[in-house]
């Protein structure tokens, strides 16, 4: 049979050939992704199924309920949303919002100012309570702002990726129920490898994200809400402004009835299955405890070779810690010449504390003391080429 008529001529401009995809191995020691496990990555190249099939509907209830375990809560409502740690991020906001609600959001780095955005986004009366990049909110403060600005929610983040801040948590959400707002979590730095306990802190919606203390590439959004931010959902005057990241839909999805919502990403839930599977075999104790000793390595290494850390030693997160750049270095161009040379990444500071620091990862499946040393040897090593000569004869003197 000739070939059917083309009423266009087909244009080659944009047509390219190219060499199927090559990559080359790093290790990723910066603010995330992190490097997946393999055990995760073979469970992503496996061969699709249905979005429906009884198989993986099995499969969905599996990752629900082992993530519950990672976050320690029974809340019904815990889902991983189709869509990065930042889908995650809008869905609490956007199904927990409605037009004049007040949102108090607590700002200690970068994170905490996206969230100012999101929620003035959905056009709440947005008000912040600030601390330096660097250091962390107490108790005194939250209520002395809860009590001033009568908010419907308190935002803020647990582990704060641009500080490398670890928040305290203990007595925040009591706060929150004795004034009558919801408690809302950043947890994208620390689910999985960080302390985290959401019933017992009393935490009404937290979000996450696949690619760091999980060890799965990015591409799922962990998402937990509980009663009290459920009971809000359901008197809501009007519909959740996002249909994607509408809750009362994807509960019917995600939920006993499983009505189909949207095509799920079937391979990255397979990766998180696995992801969270390895987590729940170390135990929760288990990593935590590795996290925090690789992380004490690396501190006390950092120190020996004469650099300081950004934030002090009670409020530093395990996942992620802040170098502060030596005077006369260039941080980026150190930064480019490990990736270059070494293959492997650290990360540049962002906001407030862009060209004064590096962040270091250190999450997952990355956590180890071989990684640790392997770095604490790279800083020794190549550092002092780096600096500036009369950096160098001071640093000397």
């Amino acid at each position: 049979m000739p070939p059917l008529p083309v009423p266009f001529s087909i244009s080659s401009t944009h047509r390219l050939g190219l060499d199927p995809i090559a990559t080359p191995e790093r290790l990723l020691l910066g603010p995330g992704p992190s490097n997946a496990h393999p055990t995760v990555l073979q469970a992503l190249s496996r061969m699709p199924i249905g979005h429906l099939d009884p198989l993986y509907i099995e499969l969905m209830g599996e990752v629900q309920e082992l993530l519950r375990y990672a976050w320690q809560t029974d809340n019904r409502l815990t889902i991983p949303m189709s869509g990065t740690g930042s889908a995650a991020m809008e869905a609490t906001l956007a199904n927990t919002i409605e037009p004049g609600d007040k949102v108090l959001v607590a700002v200690m780095g970068y994170f905490g100012l996206r969230l100012v955005d999101m929620a003035g986004r959905y056009r709440a009366e947005v008000a912040t309570i600030e601390r330096p990049w660097g250091e962390a909110f107490d108790l005194a403060e939250i209520e002395a702002a809860l009590i001033a600005h009568r908010p419907t929610i308190l935002a803020m983040v647990h582990a704060e990726t641009s500080t490398g801040v670890c928040q305290p948590m203990e007595g925040i959400g009591e706060l929150c129920r004795r004034h009558d707002c919801l408690l809302l979590l950043d947890t994208v730095t620390s689910l999985g490898a960080v302390p985290l306990h959401i019933d017992a802190w009393q935490v009404d919606l937290a979000y996450s994200c696949s690619q760091k203390g999980l060890s799965c590439p990015p591409g799922l959004g962990p998402f937990t809400m509980g009663p009290r931010a459920e009971a809000k959902l359901a008197a809501r005057s009007d519909k959740v402004p996002n249909w994607y990241l509408d809750v009362s839909l994807l509960n019917q999805y995600w939920g006993s009835d499983r009505v189909y919502h949207h095509t799920a990403p079937v391979n990255m839930n397979f990766g998180m299955r696995e992801a969270l599977r390895l987590l729940a075999e170390e135990g929760l104790d288990a990593a935590w405890a590795r996290h925090r000793a690789n992380a004490e390595r690396l501190w006390a290494g950092l120190e020996r070779l004469g650099l300081e850390l950004h934030v002090s030693e009670p409020l530093r997160l395990a996942t992620l810690t802040t170098v502060r750049i030596p005077e006369g270095v260039d941080g980026k161009a150190f930064s480019r010449h490990l990736l270059d040379r070494f293959g492997i990444e650290v990360g540049g500071g962002l906001g407030a504390l862009a060209g004064k620091v590096w962040r270091i990862g250190l999450m997952g499946y990355n956590s180890t003391p071989e990684n640790v040393d392997r770095l604490l040897g790279l800083f020794e090593s190549e550092l002092a080429a780096f600096r500036s000569a009369p950096a160098a004869v001071a640093a000397i003197a």
